[in-house]
Order: C-alpha cells, then structure tokens, then sequence
C-alpha cells in the first residue's frame, strides 16, 4: 500500500513536470536566452514589475479574509494570520504538485487551529465554484465586447479562422492535444477522488457542511465584493507587466483583459503555476495582437518567471511566520 502511495505521488510530480517542462522545450527550442537577460538587465521598466507585485500578494490575502468568511459559520472563527498565511503557503505548494494547495491549506488549518479537514475541504470547493462562475462571467463578457474587435482585425489583415488553422503548425496542433488530454485526466482523478470519498459517509457529510456554509455567510455582500476584488488584483497583477515592455505597453486594456483570460483558462491544465500552457495561450494571442514572435516569448517567459518567483518568496514567509504562531490546542474531526 505504501509502495502504490509512493507510486502515485511520484507520478503526480513528474508528470504535471513533464508536460510543462515538454511545452517549455517546444516554445523555447533554439531560443537565444542571452537575448533575454539583456531585456531583462537593460531593457524593461522594473517600475511597473514591482508596482504588480502588491496586487498579487494582495490578491492571495483576499482569498484568504474570503475564506475564513466561509469558516465561521462552521463554528469557529481562525486566525486571520493563519487562514491568510495557509493560503500564501498553499500557492507555493502548488508549485510543486499542482491542485495540491488546495489541500495544504486544509492541512495547515487543522494543524494550527484544530479545524475539521474535511469541512474546510468543502469551503475550498464552495469557494472554488464561486471563483468558477465569476471566470464565466468574464469569459463571457470579454468574447461579447471584444467580438468587433477580432473582427476588424480579420478584416484589416485579410485574415480568417480558416486561414488561422491552416496555419496552425502539426506542432501546435500536438501541444493543444497534450492540454485538452491533461485536463481529460485531471477530471478523471477527480472523479475516482470523488467516488472513493462517497464510501465514507462522515467525510462526505462534512465536505457538505462546508459546501453549504456560504448560505450561512454574516455579510453576503463583502463576500461578493471580496471576490470581485480577488479577480481585479490577478488583472492588475498581470496588466501592469504590460507597461515593463515598450512593446506591449500600448496593446491597451482590451488586450490585456483577453490574454489575462485566456492565460487564466490555460493554467486549468495541472502543470506547476501553469508553465507552459499559460506561456503558449498568452504567447499566441499576443501574436494576434501584433506582437512578434520573439518579443511575446520575452514577455511570457519573464512576466511568469518573476511571477512564480513572488509565489516562492511569499510561500517561504508564510512558512517562516507560521513557525512562530502558537497552535489551538483544540481539536476537530
């Protein structure tokens, strides 16, 4: 049993690895990195970079005052320093093995409150489908508003969805393929995660409390306007990069807003942050845009690299901080 354990933990860390890593290869084969660091040393404003950085971290404490939001109503009410620091905490772990922030937050929370496990597994999802149909709402709104937009595009350039496939290289066709089948698998685990926890009726009785505790949220409203805040501070994050790069500073906000979507859609596929997926989403859409080649791979590859690096950073403070944060002593099922 131990053996089949080591077996599937392995193999959940090597392969999100090897997808991502195989992408990377794919995008960045021959390419000339001196180049980037030149960029990076010379040629982008770090002004705007470190202007995202607050919006990210606050983004991450948002998340984590909208959580404990969802907590209270099971019974207790966490320390703010410990829900939010869970969450820092759980951005980092997903760098590792993808998805499994969300159950280390969990984990820290039992661990440092004597919180239920499983109920605050069922906060995670009713927050997750939460956050699930807000993206809807933005996905929806940006395909309504930005329709004329690629319209004209095609139109100015002669171009049409016709000649976009066809141009669509086998390469690009294999690595679309790779992420679609990834996502395949990923629901697949979920769904045999799932129906192994409908065996245990106490489990699946508390996930369900927890599910259920949004109907019992003191402030409904600041819970809404939490969520909202949590998606405009990823946008500011990402927006703000724009403006480190002379030549996507003036692709504007409808730009922005379609490869912030775009990229958000990408990282569904369990690679560590997202490397790869979100490089080849946002890469090719700013090709759309007008942005050549090679400067789009200068802008994803540093844009995510210094973004994950922020995670890392933010992950080992929290790790730091909760080592001097006393534990409940109380305990929970």
């Amino acid at each position: 049993m131990n053996n089949k354990g080591t077996l599937s933990n392995a193999v959940k860390m090597v392969l999100p690895l090897l997808l991502g890593g195989a992408i990377l290869y794919w995008m960045y084969r021959g390419f000339d990195f001196e180049r980037v660091r030149q960029v990076v040393l010379h040629e982008m404003d770090w002004t705007w970079m470190l202007l995202s950085f607050p919006f990210g971290i606050m983004a991450m404490a948002l998340r984590g005052w909208r959580w404990r939001q969802t907590l209270e109503p099971l019974g207790q009410e966490p320390r703010k320093s410990v829900v939010v620091n869970s969450i820092f905490l759980s951005y980092a772990a997903s760098l590792v093995i993808p998805r499994i922030g969300e159950f280390t937050r969990c984990g820290v929370l039992k661990r440092w409150e004597g919180f239920s496990f499983t109920k605050a597994l069922g906060t995670v999802v009713t927050e997750r489908m939460v956050d699930m149909l807000l993206m809807l709402l933005i996905v929806g709104v940006t395909l309504i508003v930005e329709m004329s937009t690629f319209g004209t595009f095609f139109r100015q350039t002669g171009t049409n969805f016709t000649g976009i496939l066809s141009g669509f290289t086998w390469a690009g066709w294999f690595v679309t393929a790779i992420c679609l089948l990834a996502v395949g698998i990923l629901l697949w685990v979920l769904l045999r995660h799932l129906s192994i926890y409908n065996k245990v009726k106490t489990t699946l009785s508390g996930i369900w409390e927890g599910i259920t505790s949004l109907r019992s949220v003191r402030n409904l409203p600041l819970f809404l306007l939490m969520t909202v805040g949590i998606w405009l501070c990823y946008f500011l994050h990402y927006y703000l990069t724009f403006f480190c790069f002379d030549f996507t500073q003036g692709l504007g906000l409808s730009c922005a807003l379609v490869t912030f979507v775009v990229g958000s859609i990408a990282v569904i596929v369990p690679t560590p942050n997202g490397a790869g997926p979100w490089h080849f989403a946002v890469k090719t859409m700013l090709i759309l845009y007008g942005v050549q080649d090679e400067q789009a791979l200068y802008f994803v590859l540093i844009v995510h690299t210094v973004q994950t690096l922020l995670v890392v950073l933010v992950g080992v403070y929290a790790w730091a901080r909760l080592s001097f944060i006393t534990r409940n002593s109380q305990d929970s099922h």
